[in-house]
């Protein structure tokens, strides 16, 4: 890979952490924003939430309408609605308005990752695509990893305005370097809408959508409560339960290395093993949760494991119809932010309905209905054989 190819790879995965951070980061501070906007701490949780669905509901169609638009200048202009949607966070009173600024940006945020899985796969040969694309992946586990608890830090420290300044800031610095090191991006090939979407004609394509909204179900139906299992289950205080939650991103951003060199290596394989190895480390989890130090060696590997399910996730629609790579990217979006909506709605039932210790059974079972989807689509196609087509 060139120097400039590594130069662009690095300002995505930067911009990958930005924007994610803009997304996860309000985690850490729902308490701040709270007592700012004088309302509940649920009522806060909209500023997640909301933004969540709205990625799930403009995953496949704002790729889809900005396929035939230039990726400079489609991904500056994302960014700078980021930028802009931070900076009125910033300086309004009005938590309607904030909402607003919120979900504008989410409307499209699925344009920049569709446009950064795609050129960070074409700086590289077809073989090493998915390496290329999982060093993106690392700014989207840094995003998730590192935006909670240095928001939250902002945010007590000084105030609920810095944490937002922050976002504004990392975002703002992606834009220049795209704006003075990316040369001008035009699409050479754009297919028709009519074109692209007719991937949703294909079987594997459908096999390819609930498999992968199953897997995240299966990862983020359980990691959701994390925090709540550590506390009431393993029963640790809440200095150790920050750091067990700081080693499952850690381990998350391993994954996505180990993941690039997984897929690049034996895709197939990677991908059946995958709800085979998660499975195991629930299993474990169930029946030695209560015990500090196994819990926090198996969050290691389950940290790496979901990591490695990321990418996972991308690659398994992406090749599904890699005609489109557009709106594949983007029904991969939409399809794991439904995973997760999904999930973590099922584990709040498991929890309230059989206790906490239970929400690893979600998990199970999101593992064993997505291995029945992944071997349907294996027994239907191939990703090798799309791929050639």
């Amino acid at each position: 890979m060139s120097k400039q190819n590594k130069l662009l790879i690095f300002i995505l995965t930067v911009g990958a952490f930005g924007i994610i951070n803009t997304e996860m980061g309000v985690i850490g501070i729902l308490p701040y924003i709270a007592d700012h906007f004088h309302v509940s701490v649920s009522k806060a949780g909209l500023l997640v939430s909301l933004f969540a669905l709205t990625v799930a509901v403009s995953g496949p169609t704002m790729p889809l309408l900005f396929s035939g638009i230039n990726r400079k200048k489609a991904m500056l202009l994302v960014l700078g609605i980021f930028v802009l949607g931070n900076i009125v966070s910033i300086f309004t009173s009005n938590f309607a308005i904030a909402i607003i600024a919120r979900v504008v940006p989410a409307i499209f945020q699925p344009i920049y990752f569709t446009a950064a899985f795609i050129v960070a796969a074409n700086s590289v040969s077809k073989e090493e695509a998915p390496k290329a694309v999982s060093k993106v992946f690392i700014g989207v586990s840094a995003g998730m990893v590192l935006g909670v608890p240095i928001a939250s830090f902002l945010a007590s420290t000084v105030s609920f305005q810095i944490s937002m300044a922050f976002f504004a800031i990392v975002n703002a610095i992606v834009f220049i370097a795209t704006l003075v090191y990316f040369p001008s991006m035009p699409v050479k090939e754009r297919l028709s809408y009519g074109a692209q979407l007719s991937v949703l004609k294909k079987q594997i394509t459908w096999l390819s959508i609930v498999a992968v909204i199953l897997l995240n179900s299966s990862i983020f139906g359980v990691y959701s409560y994390l925090a709540e299992y550590l506390k009431t289950v393993t029963n640790i205080s809440g200095k150790s339960i920050s750091l067990i939650l700081v080693l499952f991103g850690g381990a998350n951003i391993i994954g996505n290395i180990v993941a690039g060199k997984l897929l690049t290596k034996d895709a197939i394989k990677t991908v059946v093993s995958f709800p085979f190895a998660l499975g195991a480390v629930y299993i474990i989890l169930f029946f030695t949760g209560q015990f500090t130090v196994p819990m926090a060696i198996m969050t290691l590997v389950w940290g790496i494991l979901a990591g490695i399910g990321s990418n996972i996730n991308q690659y398994w629609i992406t090749s599904a119809a890699p005609e489109a790579p557009d709106f594949a990217n983007g029904l991969f979006l939409s399809s794991v932010n439904l995973g997760t909506t999904i999930g973590t709605a099922v584990g709040g039932l498991f929890i309230s309905q059989l206790g906490t210790q239970y929400v690893v059974l979600v998990g199970l079972l999101s593992l064993v209905l997505s291995l029945v989807f992944i071997i349907l689509r294996n027994n239907k196609n191939t990703p090798t054989k799309q791929l050639s087509i």
